[in-house]
């Protein structure tokens, strides 16, 4: 029986399971502020459709995939320690850790073979991620067990990276994309990644994984996440009371939003943390998010 199922390979569901549908929309909606910044539209031109979908299906499912996979293959040691990864494929024996493997090195290739049809930046920029992927995972380098590292790679992946490609996708000259959005992203990368690291302390601390929460403890961590969310919160406060990519119009909404975003992170983010309160932060985050993109394209 179980040679049987090792030739017919992990299922369609399995494989999706490992590439977490949940976390597509965490870079999709990056890449999507990205096109929305090149193109001043809530929809871009039809004639950049199929490009656009190509990356999108690249940036979603293929990335998430190759870099999921291989940090599963790794992360055994401290997954089966973590109650919250019980169900996960490999624990279980749905996939093997061989298949695992596999499946981040095929969906690596396919997502840097299909970023070409995007354009050369766009499948440089994949590519360039796809391999800090593999350093966060793959020994010698793990940057995940080197604590500063870890965050470094996740926020600026997410808040950087994510409309930079949206971006590239559009435009491949780099050199008038709105740079202090990427930090604003980033920052706000910075204050929910970190929370995700004190959701997994106790299993990373048990296998010997030097995070960051790890290295400085609960309260130090959960010190810096609150920081960098307040520059944040503070950073699109001065862009928009200086007219700078975001619009002067939004400065009323952001003097509201601001010290609601700051009050939520206090409430719903602590240095005991789950993954409940993380979601939630993220879904009141997009409201301020949806009102830029109607404010910045000329809707409101």
């Amino acid at each position: 029986m179980s040679t049987d199922v090792q030739v017919r390979g992990p299922r369609v569901r399995d494989v999706i399971a490992v590439g977490r549908p949940a976390f597509w929309v965490v870079s999709i909606v990056p890449y999507y502020t990205g096109i929305l910044l090149a193109t001043h539209r809530l929809i871009p031109p039809v004639d950049e459709w199929p490009r656009l979908i190509v990356g999108a299906v690249v940036m979603g499912p293929l990335v998430w995939l190759a870099v999921l996979a291989v940090n599963d293959a790794y992360d055994l040691p401290s997954d089966r320690l973590n109650p919250r990864k019980a169900k996960s494929p490999l624990l279980d024996g749905r996939i093997t850790l061989r298949a695992a493997k596999r499946l981040a090195f095929a969906a690596a290739v396919a997502a840097v073979g299909l970023s070409l049809h995007v354009g050369i930046v766009f499948a440089l920029g994949v590519l360039l991620a796809v391999l800090l992927g593999y350093a966060y995972s793959v020994p010698p380098v793990r940057l995940k067990t080197r604590a500063g590292f870890d965050v470094a790679v996740n926020a600026l992946a997410l808040g950087a990276f994510g409309p930079l490609a949206g971006w590239a996708a559009i435009n491949p000259d780099l050199s008038d994309f709105p740079w202090l959005m990427g930090l604003q992203g980033t920052l706000a990368a910075i204050g929910l990644y970190l929370p995700t690291t004190l959701a997994d302390l106790e299993s990373d601390r048990a296998a010997g994984y030097q995070t960051i929460a790890v290295r400085f403890g609960p309260r130090t961590t959960y010190l810096i996440g609150y920081t960098a969310w307040i520059a944040a919160a503070a950073l699109s406060v001065i862009l928009a009371a200086t007219n700078t990519i975001i619009p002067r119009t939004m400065l009323p909404l952001e003097v509201v939003m601001v010290p609601v975003l700051i009050a939520a992170y206090r409430k719903l983010i602590g240095p005991h943390q789950s993954f409940k309160g993380i979601i939630t932060l993220a879904t009141l985050f997009l409201f301020p998010c949806a009102t830029f993109a109607l404010t910045y394209t000329g809707v409101l």
